[in-house]
């Protein structure tokens, strides 16, 4: 089918319309995904205070024994998006979890974020019995892991160490600019976090102490190690989805300058085409001009 110049110009207006649209969701990505670092790293300092604050409690107390529960309730919570654009973000992490849940134990829960995460689990096979918002910006982190604590408290009748194992499965950011998705055990809580502090890097000169009760201060420090995993895990969800609607963005973006490109070649020549048949509309119109007149 012959292109004309009004097809290609349509054509051309459309593609640079889908340029400038790409290039804001692009730019947005970028933006978006600042905050939710800056978030990822001050939760990481935060998290590294809470566990010198538990070495410190078992330099004063000794070595804690946590009771091994016989039978705990298992629970996953999965971290995802609730927007499309980012590639299969989503279905990587969601047959990894499936890959997981299927060597766990029969009837293990799954607490879902993000709409496309629970079709993506779905797809699995997986049943999530809660799906989650998650964040709409930076300052909603911290509302979404409460709602995570307060639901997994819930679950474990006030006894989360005792009573279930929790596993988080989110994406990470990895070498090179690439993202890997990760399954992390939270609770029962590492044996290595309430053994001897010495095996754990406790180094100072002064000897650590404390003035409030020995079992709220540990119950505190607990929730508060629980509370920064999923901070953390949740924010680390945020950067990567960012990051890989980005990538797609940027795919989108050189694939439409190519397109952009090629219809501007097929343009130049359809308009030299027509300029050489209106040149050549010219010369034969004179040519048979001059042949009718007179000697």
């Amino acid at each position: 089918m012959a292109q004309t110049l009004e097809t290609l110009s349509r054509r051309t207006a459309t593609l640079t319309s889908i340029r400038g649209i790409v290039h804001t969701m692009k730019t947005m990505s970028a933006i978006n995904a600042v905050p939710y670092e800056h978030a990822a790293r001050s939760v990481e300092s935060y998290h590294q205070t809470v566990l010198r604050g538990l070495r410190a409690f078992v330099a004063r107390t000794g070595p804690i024994a946590m009771p091994v529960p016989a039978k705990a309730e298992r629970i996953m919570v999965v971290f995802g998006s609730d927007h499309g654009l980012c590639g299969n973000y989503n279905e990587v992490l969601a047959a990894r979890a499936g890959a997981e849940v299927s060597g766990m134990a029969s009837g293990t829960r799954v607490l879902c974020v993000g709409a496309r995460m629970n079709d993506a689990l779905s797809d699995q096979g997986l049943s999530p019995e809660v799906t989650l918002l998650p964040p709409a910006s930076a300052d909603g982190i911290g509302r979404l892991a409460s709602d995570i604590v307060t639901r997994l408290d819930e679950i474990g009748g006030g006894d989360v160490h005792n009573r279930i194992a929790v596993t988080l499965a989110f994406t990470r950011r990895a070498g090179k600019g690439q993202r890997e998705p990760v399954v992390s055990p939270l609770l029962p809580l590492a044996p290595s976090l309430l053994s001897d502090p010495g095996k754990m890097g406790w180094q100072s000169r002064s000897l650590p102490d404390y003035s409030m009760r020995a079992t709220p201060l540990l119950a505190a420090l607990l929730r508060n190690h629980i509370f920064a995993s999923v901070f953390h895990a949740s924010a680390e969800a945020m950067v990567t989805e960012n990051a890989a609607r980005l990538a797609l963005m940027q795919q989108a973006e050189q694939a439409v300058d190519e397109r952009l490109e090629e219809v501007g070649g097929q343009f130049r020549l359809v308009r030299q085409d027509e300029i050489t048949n209106e040149l050549m509309d010219i010369i034969i119109g004179f040519e048979a001009l001059k042949k009718k007149s007179p000697a």
